[in-house]
């Protein structure tokens, strides 16, 4: 009976299916497929669905299965075939394990992150790709295609972007708003979200946390207007874990969830994660906004019907699929383990070299490091299988000897000595003996101290301290604390996650005490020097490789941005101290993100991204030149934090940040990455055939060694209306070359990606413009340049209605939703903001109108051609109002016909402006 249902016959057409099936669904039944765990309707036979499978570089959660590197190092790879073969053995893996359990893992699966990586301090840098968001897309949308498969009409997974939209704080994410001009919203962030979704190779998206422009992701009417518009078919969009719930808590957006959740329907949201599996309280919400009519069935039934299409399209109703003879055989399976050696290798990038490298596997090595014979899950990594460590990988290749590097201290308390139960227990003061620890430094303040009685981790039980972890681990990180002074040398230990200090009960047992007096007073002494100890091996040895980096579940994970960019200050030690003991020193740098440190003058620096459980083996196909170093980087890493803007400013262009706009010197800059051998470039030729710019330029291995070059193409466009990137990246490809080989590299570009968007009328344009075509090995490493120009256009002069966000510059001001549903306002952060229009053309206009509104009320001036001294046209008071509501304001204008820069000035703060009309009827 049931395969008889029209909804089953793989024949008809997708939306004649999805119709069939929706016409036989109640709206009760219907409204139940709106959450994460989509209820069954079992008269019709259609089972259970969930959504939300972790599977960023490997399928995450769900216990062994192949670790890639982590998604930063998947992109520094600069390979998109590579990217998109991970992505297929991530597919196949998740497909495994569904096949055998279907409920624990979905199809619907919950990468790539596609966020621009503009802030290296973002506390899930690793989980992005890159600061460029065409290089960024471009992964996303190969890592994308290997996760939903090859067959045309049916869906291996179900990849999801995230998260949308201007994402790159953990600081008080649920609660600060990014603020973006349109520039910024078209030329930056949006970007990075549309080829995976133009290209079919996203079928879903998720919102993020954040507010934008004042309006949370998950109520953004872009959901709509832009990211339904590019995809081909339906759209699924999920929320993120418990955001629902923050539109009436944290957020404060709507007094009610019916009011909130109807709102979220209305925007785009098909799919509601809250609650985990506890779907009752959010179908309630809906039940009772489609009683009070906040919501229609027809709402619903557009939610609906983009969570049923993925469902079909993963072939759940087809009596068969390409995919159903994947097993759990695939799981960790030799080719998959080839592939993430492979993925490792070409993942790593040489950041400096004075000849040290490749070595020559002769003589001892001395593996140094509290990142040597360690690797690390993320917390959105799969589960080791197994576990190739830096000094497992290099002992298979020489003779090494190795130590880890880190202090052993002794705490003593006014009690007497801390000691830790040999069975792992309680800490305690007051003992005969003071038990070992060793300290591990991972950065910005953060320690981990492990017994050396069991080789455990400190960790915090309820209130107490034991020593029982492997690590630090878990959503909540309790292995970590700070040391803050106290007289006398001695210090008091803070527990990270809980902001509480370490104490003593009478019992002499250690616990978490909420007040900083109650603090035990530790004196720590340190019984061996991880530096020195390090000194005396690297001493010994022909060659030291140090391991040094961060710990990704400490110093910036999900929830918590980094302060600083700087290596761990005890790693840096040991770095410099091993040096000094051998100049042959190899620096193994292992990060999520850019690091800094104080050795200028280390030989050889190699960085990769926490590269999965084959590390060790592909760093030995580097170090002893088996393959050449193919990363490159795909951020720009600075030379201090200082250098860059704060965190919550996602105004790239205003504040000269990431490589498109940053005017100083990096450490390393965007695309950086060296090579065993040496390169020459010669002959680019550039060239306008029609609507394409045409470049092709000659490479040549100019070195005694194969190796492989990554040619980067970037322009600059040389004059403009407003400010343009320094440069940009258009294009590249990786030449594998021979000694002596030449091979022509060429770039095909439409000129209308040379657009940028013009604020004045709301659209992209391609101006009228000489621009230079760059080619070479970085964003700053450019070998060869050439001119051309565009037949473009010329922006004229705006006039009549100017919306505020439309502006060409502002100070002090904040970017706000103009109302609840749409739109975009501007607001006053301080006296004398301000911001410009340039080229107003006044001709015939007599009066201005401002729509605007202020809780307090205020003054808006409209100055010309400067904010402070310029003449004033207009001042408009502004009166009291709601928080949505806006009033026209008419003042007449002052004699200025003809084209003017015109400073619209907020004399007081709070004020919200909507538009300005110098309409000559205005």
């Amino acid at each position: 009976m049931t395969m008889q249902q029209p909804f089953r016959d793989p024949a008809l057409p997708l939306s004649a299916r999805i119709d069939d099936l929706m016409r036989r669904l109640t709206l009760e039944e219907k409204t139940g497929l709106l959450h994460q765990y989509q209820a069954p309707v079992e008269r019709l036979g259609v089972g259970a669905f969930r959504t939300g499978t972790e599977a960023l570089h490997g399928l995450a959660w769900l216990g062994p299965a192949t670790v890639f590197p982590q998604a930063v190092g998947l992109a520094s790879t600069w390979d998109l075939d590579l990217v998109r073969r991970v992505g297929e053995a991530v597919g196949d893996e998740v497909l495994a394990f569904h096949h055998k359990d279907p409920a624990g893992a979905g199809l619907n699966v919950w990468a790539p992150v596609v966020n621009p990586l503009r802030d290296p301090r973002w506390g899930r840098n690793e989980e992005g790709y890159s600061e460029d968001p065409w290089l960024t897309g471009v992964t996303a949308t190969a890592f994308a295609l290997g996760l939903r498969g090859s067959a045309p009409e049916t869906l291996k997974t179900a990849p999801t972007l995230k998260h949308f939209l201007a994402y790159n704080n953990e600081t008080d994410r649920c609660t600060t708003s990014s603020s973006l001009p349109p520039r910024v919203l078209h030329e930056y962030e949006l970007p990075a979200f549309r080829p995976a979704i133009e290209q079919g190779a996203a079928v879903a998206v998720m919102p993020s946390y954040n507010l934008v422009n004042g309006r949370p992701a998950h109520l953004s009417p872009l959901i709509g207007q832009v990211l339904r518009a590019w995809a081909p078919g339906d759209l699924l969009v999920v929320s993120d874990a418990y955001a629902p719930g923050n539109l009436t808590a944290l957020q404060g957006y709507h007094d009610t969830p019916p009011e909130a959740y109807a709102h979220a329907v209305k925007a785009g949201i098909d799919s509601f994660t809250q609650d985990d599996d506890r779907a009752e309280a959010t179908l309630g919400h809906l039940r009772e906004a489609l009683r009070l009519g906040l919501l229609t069935e027809e709402d619903v039934d557009g939610a609906v019907r983009h969570a049923l299409s993925i469902r079909f399209r993963l072939g759940e109703f087809d009596p068969a699929t390409p995919y159903d003879g994947i097993t759990d055989n695939v799981v960790n399976c030799p080719g998959h383990q080839a592939l993430a050696r492979e993925a490792a290798r070409r993942s790593f990038v040489l950041l400096r070299n004075d000849g040290l490298l490749p070595l020559d596997g002769t003589g001892t090595v001395a593996v140094i490091g509290q990142l040597g014979d360690a690797l690390m899950e993320d917390w959105y990594s799969g589960t080791l299988p197994y576990a190739v460590t830096a000094r497992a990988g290099l002992a298979e290749r020489c003779r090494t000897v190795f130590c880890e590097a880190v202090d052993r201290v002794t705490l003593t308390a006014e009690a007497g000595p801390v000691a830790a139960d040999p069975a792992g227990g309680p800490l305690s003061v007051g003992g005969p003996e003071a038990s070992g620890f060793d300290l591990f430094d991972w950065g910005g303040g953060a320690y981990a101290l492990r017994a050396v009685a069991t080789g455990r981790f400190v960790s915090v039980d309820g209130q107490t301290l034991v020593n029982d972890q492997p690590g630090p681990n878990g959503w909540e990180v309790r292995q970590t604390f700070r040391m803050e002074e106290r007289p006398r040398g001695t210090l008091a230990l803070r527990h990270i996650s809980t902001g509480c200090y370490v104490g003593a009960g009478a019992d002499g047992v250690l616990r978490l005490v909420d007040d900083a007096d109650q603090a035990v007073w530790l004196a720590m002494d340190v019984v061996r020097s991880g530096a020195e100890e390090a000194a005396r091996l690297a001493a010994g040895a022909d060659v030291a490789v140090v391991v040094v980096g961060d710990h990704p579940l400490v110093n910036g994970r999900e929830t918590e941005d980094r302060m600083t960019l700087a290596l761990a200050p005890a790693q840096d030690a040991v770095v410099r101290a091993v040096r000094a003991a051998n100049p042959r020193t190899v620096m193994v740098v292992t990060s999520g993100y850019p690091l800094t440190w104080t050795d200028g003058d280390v030989p050889a620096v190699v960085w990769s991204a926490h590269g999965g459980q084959e590390y060790g083996h592909a760093l030995a196909d580097v170090l002893f030149g088996d393959a050449d170093p193919e990363g490159r980087l795909t951020q720009t890493w600075y030379r201090s934090e200082q250098e860059l803007p704060d965190l919550l400013d996602y105004d790239i262009i205003a504040s000269d940040a990431t490589y498109q706009y940053f005017r100083g010197v990096p450490l390393h800059p965007f695309g950086h990455g060296l090579s065993y051998t040496t390169f020459g470039y010669a002959d680019l030729r550039v060239r306008l055939d029609g609507d394409v710019l045409r470049a092709e330029v000659t490479v040549t291995n100019t070195g005694a060694r194969p190796g492989v070059e990554v040619v980067q193409f970037y322009t600059h466009q040389q004059r403009s209306r407003v400010k343009q990137p320094l440069r940009r990246l258009r294009g590249f490809d990786k030449a594998h070359l021979a000694p002596g080989e030449s091979r022509t590299v060429r770039l095909a570009l439409p000129v209308s990606e040379l657009a940028f968007w013009d604020v004045t009328r709301s659209r992209f344009v391609v101006e009228h413009a000489p621009h230079r075509l760059m080619v070479g090995r970085s964003a700053t490493d450019l070998r060869l340049s050439a001119p051309f120009e565009v037949e473009g256009e010329t922006i004229p002069p705006q006039s009549g209605l100017l919306r505020a966000v439309c502006h060409d510059e502002y100070d002090a001001i904040t970017f706000v939703d103009e109302t609840k549903e749409d739109g975009d306002a501007v607001r006053s952060d301080a006296e004398g903001a301000w911001i410009l229009f340039r080229q107003v053309d006044l001709a015939g206009s007599v009066s201005c109108v401002a729509t605007a509104g202020s809780a307090e009320g205020g003054m808006i001036t409209i100055r010309r051609d400067d904010p402070l001294y310029g003449p004033a046209l207009a001042t408009l008071p502004v009166p009291r109002t709601g928080r949505y509501a806006y009033h026209a304001v008419t003042a007449p204008l002052a004699d200025a016909d003809g084209v003017h820069d015109l400073y619209v000035v907020f004399e007081n703060d709070g004020v919200r402006l909507s538009r300005l009309d110098f309409g000559a009827g205005a």
